[in-house]
Protein backbone atom coordinates (compact mmCIF):
# COMPACT_ATOMS: atom_id res chain seq x y z
CA UNK A 1 0.00 0.00 0.00
CA UNK A 2 1.22 3.36 -1.09
CA UNK A 3 1.15 6.06 1.71
CA UNK A 4 0.30 9.66 -0.37
CA UNK A 5 -1.84 11.44 2.20
CA UNK A 6 -1.19 11.46 5.92
CA UNK A 7 -4.05 12.62 8.69
CA UNK A 8 -3.14 13.56 12.34
CA UNK A 9 -5.35 13.81 15.08
CA UNK A 10 -4.04 16.30 17.81
CA UNK A 11 -1.61 18.82 16.95
CA UNK A 12 0.04 19.82 20.52
CA UNK A 13 3.62 19.12 20.87
CA UNK A 14 3.68 15.46 19.78
CA UNK A 15 1.02 16.06 17.14
CA UNK A 16 2.55 19.05 15.40
CA UNK A 17 5.93 17.12 15.73
CA UNK A 18 4.30 14.45 13.47
CA UNK A 19 2.60 16.59 11.39
CA UNK A 20 6.11 18.34 10.60
CA UNK A 21 8.43 15.22 9.96
CA UNK A 22 5.68 14.04 7.52
CA UNK A 23 5.21 17.31 5.81
CA UNK A 24 9.49 17.43 5.73
CA UNK A 25 9.18 13.87 3.83
CA UNK A 26 7.41 15.51 1.08
CA UNK A 27 3.58 13.66 2.44
CA UNK A 28 0.35 15.72 2.17
CA UNK A 29 -0.37 16.28 6.21
CA UNK A 30 -3.76 16.87 7.13
CA UNK A 31 -3.80 18.68 10.63
CA UNK A 32 -6.62 18.20 12.98
CA UNK A 33 -7.87 19.29 16.09
CA UNK A 34 -10.92 19.92 18.69
CA UNK A 35 -11.46 22.76 16.41
CA UNK A 36 -9.95 24.98 13.86
CA UNK A 37 -8.18 27.44 15.65
CA UNK A 38 -6.25 24.55 17.69
CA UNK A 39 -5.10 22.87 14.71
CA UNK A 40 -3.92 26.95 12.85
CA UNK A 41 -2.29 26.85 15.92
CA UNK A 42 -0.39 23.68 15.83
CA UNK A 43 0.60 25.21 12.02
CA UNK A 44 1.65 28.68 13.56
CA UNK A 45 3.89 26.59 16.42
CA UNK A 46 5.68 24.45 13.57
CA UNK A 47 6.08 27.49 11.25
CA UNK A 48 7.85 29.45 14.24
CA UNK A 49 10.39 25.99 15.21
CA UNK A 50 10.94 26.05 11.20
CA UNK A 51 11.92 30.03 11.55
CA UNK A 52 14.37 28.95 13.95
CA UNK A 53 16.06 26.74 11.96
CA UNK A 54 16.61 29.18 8.92
CA UNK A 55 17.85 32.10 11.58
CA UNK A 56 20.51 29.36 12.73
CA UNK A 57 21.36 28.15 9.55
CA UNK A 58 19.99 24.77 10.24
CA UNK A 59 17.73 25.24 6.76
CA UNK A 60 17.16 27.36 4.11
CA UNK A 61 14.11 29.29 3.49
CA UNK A 62 12.69 27.26 0.24
CA UNK A 63 12.95 24.07 2.29
CA UNK A 64 10.71 25.79 5.73
CA UNK A 65 8.05 27.09 2.40
CA UNK A 66 7.74 23.45 1.01
CA UNK A 67 7.12 22.17 4.54
CA UNK A 68 4.62 24.54 5.30
CA UNK A 69 2.56 24.16 2.25
CA UNK A 70 2.29 20.20 3.00
CA UNK A 71 -0.16 21.38 5.91
CA UNK A 72 -3.36 22.09 5.98
CA UNK A 73 -5.31 22.73 9.30
CA UNK A 74 -8.83 21.31 8.93
CA UNK A 75 -12.11 21.94 11.00
CA UNK A 76 -12.34 18.13 11.83
CA UNK A 77 -11.84 14.85 11.03
CA UNK A 78 -14.03 15.14 8.15
CA UNK A 79 -11.38 15.69 5.95
CA UNK A 80 -9.81 11.92 6.25
CA UNK A 81 -11.38 11.41 4.02
CA UNK A 82 -9.29 10.71 1.31
CA UNK A 83 -6.32 10.09 3.57
CA UNK A 84 -4.11 6.78 2.99
CA UNK A 85 -2.95 6.91 6.96
CA UNK A 86 -4.53 8.71 10.05
CA UNK A 87 -2.58 9.47 13.35
CA UNK A 88 -4.09 9.73 16.50
CA UNK A 89 -2.05 11.64 19.16
CA UNK A 90 -3.94 12.76 21.38
CA UNK A 91 -3.82 12.65 25.17
CA UNK A 92 -2.75 9.03 27.41
CA UNK A 93 -6.15 8.40 28.03
CA UNK A 94 -7.82 5.64 27.25
CA UNK A 95 -11.34 6.42 26.74
CA UNK A 96 -10.16 9.45 24.91
CA UNK A 97 -8.66 7.40 22.16
CA UNK A 98 -11.30 4.52 21.86
CA UNK A 99 -13.76 7.56 21.43
CA UNK A 100 -11.59 9.06 18.75
CA UNK A 101 -10.65 5.60 16.74
CA UNK A 102 -14.23 5.08 16.20
CA UNK A 103 -14.88 8.46 14.56
CA UNK A 104 -11.16 8.09 13.08
CA UNK A 105 -12.63 4.41 11.82
CA UNK A 106 -15.52 6.49 10.31
CA UNK A 107 -14.40 9.36 8.68
CA UNK A 108 -11.34 7.73 6.92
CA UNK A 109 -11.44 5.68 3.45
CA UNK A 110 -11.99 2.03 3.76
CA UNK A 111 -8.15 0.78 3.79
CA UNK A 112 -6.84 3.22 5.35
CA UNK A 113 -4.16 2.67 8.03
CA UNK A 114 -5.39 3.71 11.65
CA UNK A 115 -2.36 4.52 13.71
CA UNK A 116 -2.08 5.39 17.47
CA UNK A 117 0.87 7.43 18.97
CA UNK A 118 0.25 5.70 22.41
CA UNK A 119 2.87 5.51 24.63
CA UNK A 120 1.18 2.23 26.74
CA UNK A 121 -2.26 1.45 25.84
CA UNK A 122 -2.89 -2.09 24.27
CA UNK A 123 -3.28 -1.82 20.46
CA UNK A 124 -5.31 -4.77 19.55
CA UNK A 125 -7.97 -3.15 22.48
CA UNK A 126 -7.97 0.51 20.57
CA UNK A 127 -8.22 -1.84 17.40
CA UNK A 128 -11.28 -3.81 18.71
CA UNK A 129 -13.35 -0.12 18.77
CA UNK A 130 -13.26 0.03 15.12
CA UNK A 131 -14.13 -2.11 12.31
CA UNK A 132 -10.82 -2.65 10.67
CA UNK A 133 -8.49 -4.26 13.58
CA UNK A 134 -6.25 -5.52 10.90
CA UNK A 135 -5.42 -1.95 9.74
CA UNK A 136 -5.33 -0.95 13.39
CA UNK A 137 -1.49 0.01 14.18
CA UNK A 138 1.03 1.55 17.07
CA UNK A 139 3.41 3.91 15.74
CA UNK A 140 4.69 5.25 18.53
CA UNK A 141 7.12 8.72 17.89
CA UNK A 142 9.62 9.89 20.98
CA UNK A 143 9.75 13.54 22.39
CA UNK A 144 10.78 16.02 20.45
CA UNK A 145 9.83 14.15 17.24
CA UNK A 146 11.93 16.34 14.95
CA UNK A 147 14.49 15.38 16.89
CA UNK A 148 14.37 11.75 17.80
CA UNK A 149 15.24 9.20 15.50
CA UNK A 150 13.09 6.30 17.03
CA UNK A 151 9.77 4.88 16.26
CA UNK A 152 8.53 2.12 18.07
CA UNK A 153 6.11 -0.15 15.41
CA UNK A 154 3.32 -1.92 17.40
CA UNK A 155 1.38 -4.93 15.88
CA UNK A 156 -2.39 -5.69 17.59
CA UNK A 157 -3.47 -9.18 17.16
CA UNK A 158 -4.98 -8.56 14.16
CA UNK A 159 -2.65 -5.75 12.44
CA UNK A 160 -1.90 -7.54 9.07
CA UNK A 161 1.61 -7.73 7.54
CA UNK A 162 0.32 -5.23 4.51
CA UNK A 163 -0.56 -2.25 7.42
CA UNK A 164 2.77 -3.41 9.20
CA UNK A 165 4.90 -3.05 6.05
CA UNK A 166 3.45 0.19 5.33
CA UNK A 167 3.62 1.84 8.37
CA UNK A 168 7.84 0.95 8.55
CA UNK A 169 7.87 1.77 4.81
CA UNK A 170 6.23 5.68 6.09
CA UNK A 171 8.55 5.85 9.34
CA UNK A 172 11.65 4.97 7.55
CA UNK A 173 10.61 8.02 4.72
CA UNK A 174 10.10 10.21 7.55
CA UNK A 175 13.74 9.87 8.63
CA UNK A 176 12.93 7.49 11.54
CA UNK A 177 14.91 3.93 12.64
CA UNK A 178 12.06 1.13 13.63
CA UNK A 179 11.99 -1.17 16.14
CA UNK A 180 9.44 -3.66 16.39
CA UNK A 181 7.66 -3.91 20.17
CA UNK A 182 5.24 -6.51 21.17
CA UNK A 183 1.76 -5.72 22.21
CA UNK A 184 2.48 -5.39 26.13
CA UNK A 185 1.94 -2.57 28.63
CA UNK A 186 4.39 0.23 27.82
CA UNK A 187 6.12 -1.08 25.13
CA UNK A 188 9.77 -1.53 24.88
CA UNK A 189 11.07 2.14 25.81
CA UNK A 190 8.79 3.20 28.40
CA UNK A 191 8.38 -0.09 29.96
CA UNK A 192 11.73 0.61 30.82
CA UNK A 193 12.27 4.57 31.03
CA UNK A 194 9.08 4.78 32.97
CA UNK A 195 9.70 2.98 36.00
CA UNK A 196 13.07 4.78 36.09
CA UNK A 197 11.09 8.65 35.95
CA UNK A 198 9.10 7.10 38.92
CA UNK A 199 12.23 5.95 40.96
CA UNK A 200 13.88 9.28 40.42
CA UNK A 201 10.83 10.93 41.74
CA UNK A 202 10.52 8.53 44.87
CA UNK A 203 13.97 9.96 45.51
CA UNK A 204 12.86 12.74 45.65
CA UNK A 205 10.12 12.38 47.77
CA UNK A 206 12.58 10.84 50.42
CA UNK A 207 14.59 13.46 50.11
CA UNK A 208 17.99 11.73 48.88
CA UNK A 209 18.53 14.78 46.93
CA UNK A 210 17.57 18.15 45.50
CA UNK A 211 15.93 17.75 41.82
CA UNK A 212 19.34 19.11 40.46
CA UNK A 213 21.37 16.87 42.70
CA UNK A 214 19.12 14.01 41.58
CA UNK A 215 19.36 14.55 38.03
CA UNK A 216 23.67 15.76 38.01
CA UNK A 217 23.90 12.72 39.45
CA UNK A 218 22.04 10.32 36.90
CA UNK A 219 23.36 12.74 34.53
CA UNK A 220 27.19 12.02 35.26
CA UNK A 221 27.00 8.81 36.71
CA UNK A 222 24.84 6.79 33.76
CA UNK A 223 26.03 9.46 31.34
CA UNK A 224 22.57 10.81 30.43
CA UNK A 225 21.97 13.85 28.33
CA UNK A 226 18.98 14.90 30.67
CA UNK A 227 18.14 14.37 34.38
CA UNK A 228 15.35 11.99 35.35
CA UNK A 229 13.03 15.05 36.63
CA UNK A 230 13.78 17.16 33.70
CA UNK A 231 12.58 14.31 31.41
CA UNK A 232 9.55 13.81 33.24
CA UNK A 233 9.12 17.60 32.88
CA UNK A 234 9.39 17.62 29.21
CA UNK A 235 7.34 14.12 28.94
CA UNK A 236 4.34 15.66 30.67
CA UNK A 237 4.27 14.65 34.74
CA UNK A 238 0.01 13.39 33.51
CA UNK A 239 1.72 11.59 30.57
CA UNK A 240 4.29 10.19 33.04
CA UNK A 241 1.42 8.92 35.61
CA UNK A 242 -0.96 7.82 33.14
CA UNK A 243 2.12 5.27 31.42
CA UNK A 244 2.96 4.31 35.24
CA UNK A 245 -1.15 3.78 35.97
CA UNK A 246 -1.62 1.63 32.96
CA UNK A 247 1.80 -0.29 33.92
CA UNK A 248 0.58 -1.03 37.19
CA UNK A 249 -3.32 -1.87 36.57
CA UNK A 250 -2.17 -4.20 33.70
CA UNK A 251 0.87 -5.97 35.18
CA UNK A 252 -0.04 -5.74 38.69
CA UNK A 253 3.01 -5.49 40.26
CA UNK A 254 3.93 -3.11 43.10
CA UNK A 255 7.30 -1.92 41.21
CA UNK A 256 4.66 0.17 38.90
CA UNK A 257 3.06 1.88 41.43
CA UNK A 258 3.06 5.63 40.67
CA UNK A 259 4.69 7.94 43.33
CA UNK A 260 2.66 9.78 45.34
CA UNK A 261 4.80 13.09 45.12
CA UNK A 262 4.18 12.42 41.07
CA UNK A 263 0.38 11.93 41.40
CA UNK A 264 0.56 15.24 44.02
CA UNK A 265 2.25 17.63 41.13
CA UNK A 266 -0.72 16.27 38.75
CA UNK A 267 -3.52 16.83 41.36
CA UNK A 268 -1.55 20.54 41.67
CA UNK A 269 -1.41 21.00 37.47
CA UNK A 270 2.76 20.84 37.74
CA UNK A 271 2.85 19.24 35.06
CA UNK A 272 5.76 20.48 33.69
CA UNK A 273 7.33 22.10 31.09
CA UNK A 274 3.54 22.64 28.96
CA UNK A 275 2.32 24.47 32.15
CA UNK A 276 5.32 26.44 33.13
CA UNK A 277 6.20 24.21 36.50
CA UNK A 278 7.01 20.67 37.38
CA UNK A 279 10.04 19.56 39.31
CA UNK A 280 11.35 22.94 38.11
CA UNK A 281 10.12 26.11 37.35
CA UNK A 282 10.16 27.47 33.42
Amino acid sequence: MAIKKIGVLGTGQMGAGICQVAAAAGYDVVMADINLEVAEKGKAGIAKRLDKAVSKGKMDAAKKDEILSKLEPVESMAAFEDVDLAVEAATENMELKLALFKKMDEACPDGAILATNTSSISITYIAAATKRPDKVIGMHFMNPVPVMKLVEIIKGLATDDATYEATVEASKKMGKTCVTANDAPGFIVNRILVPMLNEAVFALQENLGTPEDIDEAVKLGLNHPMGPLALADLIGLDTCLAICEVLHDKLGEDKYRPCPLLRKYVDAGWLGRKTGRGFYQY
